[in-house]
């Protein structure tokens, strides 16, 4: 599945540079995202299907995975490694809790193709429902919000404000990631003081500073003047990392530098070594909402929302199937205890000895990611400007 992690950290990078531009905290689940347009493209035909394909990077995914395949045949590889996924992140587990949920709403005078609705529910394990837009947009509204606050324990409210909706919707996608796990070494909340988070060099707010001392794998990137830890969830099979400039202000200068391949390859368990570290980490919680058609346009994915150019002749016979709107809400909060989120879409290395303890202080801006480990995917990416 290598290739298959590949295009969802370069999604990743290319949904993040088109969010960069506000100030603020961001945080979205890529795989969520990518997981709802898969199954959109499974219904999109002609220009439209390639295009979504190359905003999810598949083009280049399937090339390597299946050089020597068909066209169909590399579709479904894709949508193969899907379901395997889906399979992943939805196997139950005593160490943490992880699921994935797929939902798919169509309006009741469109009838679906057998065949699509058949490869949504195979590959995505999704729920796939008519509702009557026409004559009841408020009550359909209501019905998609509830199950994704079903599906994301309640973190996820309310994701289609009221009148958000209307009688001329014809297709709703929705996805819902939830995550909470418990650090594999907690943070003692005796340690845990406040202390200035520097928002930049100038100005500092006070955040409670979670402490401790252990061994972390670790790198510092010369090159980008960065430090990242890997910290693991108990059970080992998920991670977050932590992209720390060594300047207050050095966040840009990572950002401009940031590349998928140079993701892998920094936090690759090859390039990182074991290090004892003085850790101090900000408790924080965000909550974010983003609607996705123009950042996904940006990306190169024009012609789905456009009623023109919409080619969905895969998913039903009927003409004039759009997509009115994808939206993205999320939520992540960061304690002592672990991590609970949501969402509904060449190295220079320095090493070091191991009797130094490296400090590793989160007091400024930072980016961060969870990854399953086993898949080597991102479920969220975030950038952390304000605790």
């Amino acid at each position: 599945m290598h290739s298959f992690a590949e295009a969802t950290t370069k999604f990743s990078l290319e949904l993040y540079w088109q969010l960069r531009e506000s100030e603020d905290n961001i945080f979205y689940s890529p795989i969520s995202i990518m997981t709802a347009l898969a199954m959109l493209q499974r219904g999109a035909k002609g220009n439209t299907e390639q295009q979504i394909e190359k905003v999810l990077q598949f083009n280049e995914t399937t090339k390597k995975t299946t050089e020597k395949s068909v066209a169909c045949h590399e579709e479904e590889n894709v949508h193969e490694q899907f379901r395997k996924l889906m399979t992943q992140l939805n196997k139950s587990n005593d160490a943490y809790d992880l699921k994935a949920a797929n939902s798919i709403y169509g309006a009741k005078e469109f009838q679906f193709l057998q065949t699509f609705l058949e490869d949504i529910k195979e590959y995505y394990q999704a729920n796939v429902e008519s509702l009557d837009f026409a004559h009841a947009a408020e009550d359909s509204q209501k019905k998609i919000n509830s199950w994704v606050e079903s599906q994301t324990n309640g973190k996820i409210k309310d994701l289609f404000p009221s009148g958000s909706l209307s009688s001329s919707t014809i297709l709703v996608l929705v996805n819902a990631v939830y995550f909470k796990g418990q650090w594999k070494q907690k943070f003692d909340e005796k340690h845990t003081t406040e202390e200035k988070f520097w928002l930049n060099k100038n100005t500092s707010k006070p955040v409670q500073m979670m402490k401790q001392k252990n061994e972390f794998n670790f790198i510092f990137l010369e090159d980008v003047q960065t430090k990242i830890v890997e910290i693991p969830y108990k059970g080992n099979e998920l991670s977050m990392y932590i992209l720390l400039p060594v300047e207050i202000d050095g966040l840009k200068k990572l950002e401009e530098q940031l590349t998928a391949d140079k993701l892998l390859e920094w936090t690759s368990t090859q390039n990182m070594h074991t290090v004892e570290l003085y850790l101090s980490l900000p408790r924080f919680k965000v909550e974010e909402k983003y609607e996705l058609p123009g950042p996904l346009e940006h990306m190169g994915m024009a012609d789905a929302f456009s009623p023109q150019k919409a080619d969905f002749s895969g998913m039903s016979s009927t003409p004039g199937l759009v997509v009115s709107n994808v939206l993205h809400k999320s939520f992540v909060e960061v304690n002592e205890e672990g991590t609970e989120a949501a969402a509904a879409t060449g190295v220079e290395i320095r090493k070091y000895s191991a009797q130094i303890t490296e400090d590793f202080c989160c007091d400024h801006p930072f980016l961060f990611f969870i990854k399953q480990c086993k898949t080597n995917s991102i479920l969220f990416f975030g950038r952390m400007s304000s605790p």
